[in-house]
């Protein structure tokens, strides 16, 4: 079979096709078309999902709680447990969501349980940290 027979056969089977197709009401077509692009649709969603479902790892979270410090006690250094931090070497305390908060090391902070707490230690609030 050459190339010029083989596009008169397919040719003549497109033909013949498009003459069965304006033979059907366009009701029929539309509605095959919507069907089958809906099953294609479905079926590359499936299979995305299948191959996201395989990479993706479980997610927890996990939520800890600080233990409460007697009042008037300051917790040892380090530890995070209180409600204010202070550092070792400054003379502010702050809310341990403060940003100068987190600009302590570890090693410098100390906590304590009440502002009272702070202020009797000889700390004074710090003025850019909101809600003290």
């Amino acid at each position: 079979m050459t190339i010029a027979e083989a596009r008169a056969k397919g040719k003549a089977l497109v033909g013949a096709l498009w003459a069965r197709a304006e033979a059907l009401p366009k009701d029929v077509l539309v509605l095959a078309v919507l069907v089958a692009a809906s099953l294609a649709a479905f079926g590359l969603g499936y299979l995305a999902g299948r191959d996201a479902g395989e990479s993706a790892a479980p997610v927890s979270i996990e939520v800890t709680r600080p233990e409460p410090v007697a009042p008037g006690a300051t917790a040892a250094a380090g530890q995070g447990s209180g409600a204010f931090v202070a550092s070792k070497n400054g003379a502010k305390y702050y809310l341990p969501t403060c940003s100068g908060a987190k600009r302590i090391s570890d090693a410098n902070k100390v906590w304590f349980a009440s502002a009272a707490a702070a202020a009797a230690a000889g700390y004074a609030p710090a003025a850019n940290c909101p809600g003290l």
